[in-house]
């Protein structure tokens, strides 16, 4: 199966997840490319979209190889692939460089995406944590952990795609964890979308603000986004994001080799 893009993607994924609308569940999004997914999940279940700020560390030579990953809040949560690290004769220098570096660089994006808006409270509520797929799973690893720190009623784990192996070394950190395709041989995430060109903090700021008015109870039709300053932009967030009509033609994503470029973390 292929995705239109991460909306088509977070539509099917919100089918799967309509049993759990009833325990009006806070939905929480990893950016940036699990923000579009989670915005679709959220306004299916009539539910607040927050933030999930987790930031992958990569191996030296190659940043997309998770090595491990950091989420920020009250008590960091780390995970580092200790024989990954050792099989590849990593420093622990540099992981508590990188770690310190991710560490900035969430801090950087809570205050770009959130402001001085404070983490929506989950204790004692079923929490849905989404991303746009999951490849080694390191990332979701560190968002489930954190996650649990903050008791919720329950944990949901949720992703349109992910790796048999991946997911099922997962379960155990989730009460339930759904998922839409689930392949043998995962690949490269963006394998499995049309569109999967690398987001900005102009469209991840656009959503989460829609997300607060639609949460609030201020739009009964189709969301009209807070827009991106720049008409390009603007035009390809809203055929992305809001048209409930087939969109506009919109330019090929990023390719390198023939294949669509992931969108980091």
């Amino acid at each position: 199966m292929m995705f239109d893009d991460r909306g088509d993607a977070g539509r099917q994924l919100a089918e799967k997840l309509r049993h759990l609308k009833d325990q009006k569940p806070i939905v929480l999004a990893l950016p940036r490319g699990g923000v579009p997914v989670g915005f679709e999940i959220a306004r299916a279940l009539d539910a607040p979209l927050d933030l999930l700020l987790v930031r992958k560390i990569g191996v030296p030579w190659q940043p997309e190889l998770a090595l491990g990953a950091v989420a920020n809040g009250a008590q960091p949560e780390t995970f580092i692939d200790r024989e990954l690290a050792t099989a590849l004769d990593i420093s622990d220098d540099y992981v508590k460089r990188e770690t310190a570096r991710q560490l900035e660089e969430v801090e950087r994006r809570r205050r770009a995406y959130c402001g001085s808006r404070a983490p929506l409270e989950i204790a004692g509520h079923t929490a849905i944590v989404v991303d746009d797929g999951i490849a080694t799973g390191a990332t979701m690893r560190v968002a489930l952990q954190a996650s649990r720190r903050r008791n919720p009623k329950r944990l949901v784990l949720a992703t349109p795609v992910a790796s048999a192996d991946t997911l099922e070394k997962l379960r155990p950190l989730a009460d339930e964890s759904v998922c839409v395709e689930i392949p043998s041989w995962l690949g490269a995430i963006g394998f499995f979308y049309a569109d999967f060109h690398q987001m900005s903090d102009e469209e991840v700021t656009t959503i989460v603000a829609e997300a607060a008015k639609l949460s609030a109870g201020e739009c009964n039709r189709a969301p009209r986004a807070a827009e991106p300053t720049t008409t390009k932009s603007r035009q390809g967030f809203l055929s992305r994001h809001f048209r409930k009509t087939a969109p506009e033609p919109a330019s090929a994503p990023a390719r390198r080799n023939g294949h669509p470029q992931r969108s980091p973390p």
